[in-house]
């Protein structure tokens, strides 16, 4: 190569994109990966989403290799929102109250931060429907996405918490709100069909029941008790429709709120926590809704 040629070199392309991801299982289901492509490539952001069935067995080793790779960070779901804290060098502030992980920030000396979106994400869906202060939530389901939601809506003012749960689980996080938020929860086991109480002004659902594949799945609960002024959210993004959904739909529920709202604004945080980028959630809403044939 003469001098000449030197002077119109031009770099080759860099060709290690940023590399994040999720680790869950099922993961099939998960539409995250797109809509946080469709972020990248708007933003022109050298960035890639790689989505990974990893279940608790193997989350130790999944944590440590994307250490190795070089990634910079992940998320966590099912079942891996608890288990993983246990791998983690660091909790973020609202994390260690929720006792639960669903983002996780790998930084340049490989040391390890565990961040929680999904109550934040969460909140901020039900805040572009109605006040939160004052109101009375009933909630279904105590794991990972279950405990980041009570907190957030317990630290953002509701004044009333009922968690229902299989298992006596419940009861932990019944006693988490009451010892670290300013709301008032109680714990019913959830053992029965569920009537939903008359003066509830939010309905919530943070279990996988009816999570794809398992589309038919039902709530134990008692339909005909949703009332049009409820606000009725799902934590569920496939399918956008669970039954859950169209039951309140079908009862006059005015706000109804389907897993993809809570599924975009947290993914806008997690970006965030990667890059240091504001991503546009209209970007992801649209796309979210492109894949799921909305």
């Amino acid at each position: 190569m003469s001098i000449n040629d030197l002077k119109n070199y031009t770099p080759a392309p860099d060709f290690l994109p940023g590399l994040v991801g999720s680790f869950a299982k099922p993961a099939s289901e998960n539409p995250t990966v797109a809509i946080m492509e469709a972020a990248f490539k708007h933003h022109g952001m050298h960035y890639r989403y790689i989505n990974c069935e990893v279940g608790p067995e193997n989350l130790e080793a999944a944590v440590n290799g994307a250490k190795a790779m070089g990634w910079r960070g992940f998320n966590c779901s099912i079942p891996n929102k608890i288990k993983v804290i246990q791998y983690l060098d660091e909790l973020g502030d609202s994390a260690k109250i929720i006792g639960a992980v669903n983002t996780v920030i790998i930084g340049k000396d490989k040391r390890t931060r565990g961040e929680n979106t999904d109550g934040k994400g969460f909140v901020k869906a039900i805040s572009e429907v109605t006040s939160i202060p004052g109101k009375k939530v009933v909630l279904f389901g105590a794991g990972g996405a279950a405990r980041a939601i009570s907190v957030e809506m317990a630290l953002a003012g509701a004044a009333s918490i009922t968690i229902l749960n299989v298992h006596d689980t419940g009861q932990e996080l019944a006693d988490l709100l009451n010892d670290k938020t300013p709301a008032k929860a109680d714990f019913v086991l959830w053992n029965h069909s569920y009537q939903i109480p008359p003066d509830t002004d939010i309905v919530i659902n943070a279990t996988p029941v009816g999570l794809y594949p398992n589309v038919d799945q039902r709530l134990n609960m008692d339909s005909d008790t949703f009332q049009p002024h409820m606000v009725v959210a799902d934590c569920i993004p496939n399918p956008a429709y669970t039954h859950f959904v169209k039951d309140a739909i079908a009862r006059g529920c005015h706000h109804v709120l389907p897993g993809m709202n809570m599924l975009v604004n947290q993914a806008v945080i997690a970006v965030k926590y990667w890059t240091g980028v504001d991503v546009e959630a209209e970007v992801m809403r649209n796309e979210l809704k492109k894949v799921l044939d909305l």
